[in-house]
């Protein structure tokens, strides 16, 4: 008897909790067409998590605004400890406002945690969702009802850049703001399995509410990559079918349409999945597209949190015996890839859902413009290419050393969880050291960078002294592909390219013409190999013949006066 009293309490606590227009969100209560403010959402959460002990709320580090970044937590279980977590359950992580202005997911995100918190929605036994409710405080703080041009509502909304006009979806890597460093210990104490980033398209016309990125397959790994392209994805697809709702990937057009066909995005290390992905962690961005109401928007956003939450839920174990083994496949000697590109010999036609779009006069310029007419719809095959080639690899080192002087990488490496030892005592160890050979910079900054790319190296083995105090970085650890993204000069988004290193890239001493001249001339003298070299350049470029000054510089760089640390790249492999 007792027993059955429990169960009614029960039931009636959870009908009136679902009858109760207390937990009725800013945007239920509004005209469809309003978003919460930041501090409405974070009151809201605190009384989700004061009046139910299945959520919980955090504060977890600083964010540029001066605000807190909070970590919410929903466990039927009612456990907050991630070590315990990690070991019965799945983690699923969802990131709200990264571009503030794209609110979307944060109204999504209140209602789909009451929905779980009240009994509304079947509470998941497999799995812990997490959430960062408002990821960009201070763009979200920053609101306006202008900035989003080509967007069709919320009335009132936040700011792309943060406190520190920052993009924070490319900061991952470079981790300039404080907010990124918030979210990676975030991401780095839970473990996450999958993660989602809600987010608003911008760009063509078609007739979808809802698109979506998953990180790119082939980089993730052969073990997880597949398994999210050929099981996780289209059940994804499919059970979103059920509801009615139609999906496609997010449309990057390789022409100004997209029936002329399109490309899986491939996203680097500086986006969130990219990043998420180098920890073997499964990623989607969520795109809802721009042009279709808010109300519609928001709906889209939480059934794929709720496809993925039940996805997630029913194939847990799965997921997490799946990452283990896709990080066996980066090991010491293996090879990796530093550099993608779509391969078009595998191109595929996609069933797409678009408008007839066409070109008239434009009523604002001299030119013609583009425009799409609502009143065609079509469904046809379009050009699609979802498989990616690799286009540069590198062998994995079983370690990297990085001076000691270089506090700010390691201040990095602590933050993403890496593992590393410092050298106890002066020894010579065999590396292979890189050169700089060539490098392109961008003309204009970029993300507070002026970022490099197409940039290439040589590379020799040697004998090099290092100190007591240097870092020796394992690759034999879970950030294996976290290192070789940030050390390998080669990659899109390394530590190189993103100016970490470019003091060796300044000449610090010189010399006067006149004096080096007498010294230049001996050097000659004294070694004939190299004066045979220098006749022979001169012989095969016309312009450095009839250039002293640049003939001078090359004696220079071919002698011992030559400074060292010109160019030279200051982490070093142990193969």
């Amino acid at each position: 008897m007792k027993f059955f009293t429990i169960i009614l309490s029960l039931f009636t606590i959870t009908l009136f909790a679902q009858n109760n227009k207390k937990y009725d969100t800013f945007f239920e209560k509004g005209n469809g067409n309003q978003s919460a403010t930041y501090p409405e959402t974070i009151a809201y959460f605190k009384m989700l998590a004061a009046d139910f002990p299945t959520i919980q709320m955090k504060e977890m580090g600083l964010t540029d605004s001066g605000e807190p970044l909070h970590m919410i937590t929903f466990n039927a279980d009612k456990e907050f400890d991630f070590d315990k977590i990690q070991k019965t359950k799945a983690v699923l992580f969802v990131n709200n406002g990264i571009h503030a202005g794209e609110p979307d997911g944060i109204d999504a995100t209140m209602q789909f945690y009451r929905d779980l918190a009240i009994g509304k929605l079947k509470a998941p036994k497999n799995t812990v969702l997490v959430t960062i409710p408002i990821y960009n405080i201070g763009g979200a703080l920053n609101r306006n009802s202008t900035t989003r041009a080509n967007q069709d509502g919320p009335e009132i909304y936040g700011f792309r850049g943060n406190a520190r006009n920052y993009d924070l979806n490319r900061d991952m890597m470079k981790s300039d703001t404080r907010n990124t460093k918030s979210f990676v210990e975030i991401f780095q104490k839970i473990n996450a399995d999958v993660f989602i980033d809600n987010h608003v398209s911008n760009g063509s016309d078609y007739q979808y509410k809802l698109t979506y990125i998953m990180t790119q397959h082939n980089k993730l790994g052969t073990v997880l990559g597949d398994f999210m392209n050929n099981e996780m994805m289209p059940a994804l697809v499919k059970d979103l079918q059920k509801k009615k709702i139609e999906t496609t990937p997010y449309v990057d057009s390789f022409k100004d349409t997209p029936d002329k066909g399109f490309g899986q995005f491939v996203d680097s290390p500086r986006y969130t999945t990219g990043y998420t992905s180098l920890f073997n962690t499964i990623g989607f961005v969520v795109e809802t597209h721009m042009l279709k109401k808010y109300a519609e928007r928001v709906k889209m956003t939480y059934e794929y949190m709720k496809s993925t939450l039940d996805f997630t839920d029913a194939n847990y174990q799965k997921i997490k015996d799946l990452r283990a083994k896709n990080l066996e496949q980066y090991q010491p000697k293996k090879s990796y890839t530093l550099k993608w590109e779509l391969d078009s010999t595998k191109a595929t036609t996609f069933s797409f859902l678009g408008y007839e779009a066409g070109y008239k006069k434009s009523d604002a310029t001299t030119g013609n413009r583009l425009y799409y007419d609502r009143s065609k719809p079509y469904k046809k095959d379009v050009p699609y290419i979802k498989e990616f080639k690799s286009v540069k690899d590198v062998v994995i080192p079983s370690a990297y050393i990085i001076p000691r002087g270089y506090w700010n990488i390691i201040d990095l490496l602590k933050n993403n969880n890496i593992s590393f030892k410092q050298i106890k005592n002066d020894t010579i160890i065999e590396v292979e050291s890189y050169r700089i050979a060539d490098f392109k910079t961008v003309p204009s900054a970029y993300e507070g960078h002026y970022l490099h790319r197409s940039t290439t190296v040589t590379s020799k083995m040697v004998k090099m002294a290092f100190a007591k105090g240097d870092y020796i970085v394992p690759t034999t650890q879970k950030g294996v592909k976290y290192l070789l993204e940030a050390f390998e000069p080669e990659g899109v988004d390394s530590f190189f390219n993103w100016n970490f290193f470019d003091p060796i890239l300044q000449q610090k001493e010189h010399y006067s013409e006149y004096i080096f001249e007498d010294t230049a001339a001996n050097l000659l003298k004294e070694n004939p190999a190299l004066k045979a070299e220098l006749e022979a350049k001169k012989q095969n470029d016309r312009e450095f013949a009839k250039s002293a000054e640049a003939q001078l510089d090359w004696i220079y760089k071919h002698s011992v006066y030559y400074e060292k640390a010109h160019m030279q790249y200051p982490v070093y492999r142990v193969l």
